[in-house]
């Protein structure tokens, strides 16, 4: 059970609504290149116009410094919002000034608005009381939709929450719904596979898999600094050298509780990370010096996708390889493809790189759930408290 008040527990008709929702999308020329995240937050707006609140949105978009920044303005996501939704969406270039206060002042029951990026003001990083005090100003409840921020301590994520009546949005809700009931009560086998670059990044996460989980994959470069542990030799591929006794620790409670971690056993290698290297194939003892990993191997992937085939619920975050560049994209492939065939098994997406996968892939759809937010969804599985949860009223 989720164990904060969603908008649902709340009359929203009449009154001013303050969403934070997270439209952090990749923009192009001025275009929005992926709407993902903003079709995410529909339900939650949707619900709200729907039961005749006043509705104020806000986001924040890219890493401006603390000032306008014309190439980082939510004025192009405010068009896709329009189109998605349907319905004309006022978009206000102010924050927390007299043209925010005039527009909201305006407003009628149903409408929404959409606030310019909350990072042009420095308060909003700070997490100023001030900033957060005025975001407050402008309405009579906030609700944080913004999962994929929830584990930032900002101004519109945490502070405002000090000052109004705070509720989850329906995606909020939805992701840790799904993410903390996987943990506690999976359907077995429970395979979870993880990649990406470093161990050091995920290991928190690790840990606490370690103990629900029935087999840990583990790919790409955070791969190699379990390999060394092991007395393996990786040639020149990534390895965290501070990180060799730490996983030495993480293999023996893998021991100890009774998971089994799977290691690639061959590797796809060449001397440099670029698209028109020469590659081989060469078992894991045998990656010679100055040549280093960078895919799994066809041993190997059909080694995972054998373990993949047999699960009930299914935990993916991050790629096997450097899946950006062709030769070395088949290991994350045919991963991406062993989850999806898998019908049998609840498979969740953990943000970030997985996603990318997907989609590079068209396999977007084809997963029981995929989590809008990478960097929230690790600190989450790891147990860390996340502000912007923390902050909003309990049931």
């Amino acid at each position: 059970m989720f164990a904060k008040k969603t908008v649902k527990d709340v009359d929203v008709r009449g009154k001013r609504v303050l969403v934070r929702v997270d439209f952090n999308v990749p923009l192009t020329d001025g275009l929005v290149t992926d709407d993902t995240r903003v079709r995410a937050a529909l339900p939650t707006l949707r619900y709200l116009v729907d039961h005749g609140a006043r509705v104020i949105v806000m986001s924040h978009l890219g890493r401006p410094k603390g000032a306008p920044d014309p190439q980082l303005s939510l004025r192009p996501v405010r068009r896709i919002l329009q189109k998605l939704l349907g319905r004309n969406v006022v978009f206000v270039d102010d924050i927390v000034g007299p043209e925010a206060h005039e527009a909201v002042d305006r407003m009628v029951d149903g409408e929404i608005i959409m606030l310019e990026n909350v990072r042009f003001d420095p308060g909003e990083k700070a997490n100023d009381p001030e900033f957060a005090k005025k975001l407050a100003s402008l309405a009579d409840i906030y609700v944080n939709d913004a999962f994929g921020a929830a584990h930032r301590a900002h101004a519109s994520t945490e502070g405002v929450a000090h000052f109004l009546p705070a509720y989850a949005g329906l995606l909020l809700a939805r992701e840790v719904e799904t993410l903390t009931s996987m943990l506690t009560d999976p359907e077995r086998p429970f395979v979870a596979i993880l990649g990406g670059s470093k161990v050091s990044d995920k290991f928190g996460v690790i840990d606490r898999l370690l103990d629900c989980v029935d087999t840990l994959i583990i790919g790409g470069g955070m791969c190699f600094t379990l390999l060394v542990a092991k007395g393996v030799s990786v040639g020149n591929s990534l390895v965290e050298k501070e990180w060799v006794e730490p996983a030495k620790a993480m293999l023996t409670k893998a021991t100890t509780k009774g998971v089994q971690i799977m290691l690639p056993v061959d590797f796809v290698i060449a001397d440099a990370i670029e698209p028109d290297a020469e590659t081989r194939i060469v078992a894991r003892e045998e990656i010679p010096a100055g040549m280093m990993g960078l895919d799994i191997g066809p041993t190997t992937v059909e080694l995972f996708k054998g373990e993949i085939s047999q699960a009930r619920t299914i935990f993916w975050n991050g790629p096997m390889g450097v899946f950006e560049m062709a030769p070395f994209e088949n290991g994350t492939k045919q991963v991406a493809f062993a989850v999806t065939r898998n019908n049998r098994a609840v498979s969740v997406v953990g943000g970030g790189d997985s996603v990318a996968a997907l989609k590079k892939f068209d396999l977007e759809e084809r997963v029981t759930f995929v989590s809008t937010g990478g960097g929230a969804s690790m600190k989450l599985l790891e147990g860390s408290e996340l502000p912007g949860l923390a902050a909003l009223q309990d049931a």
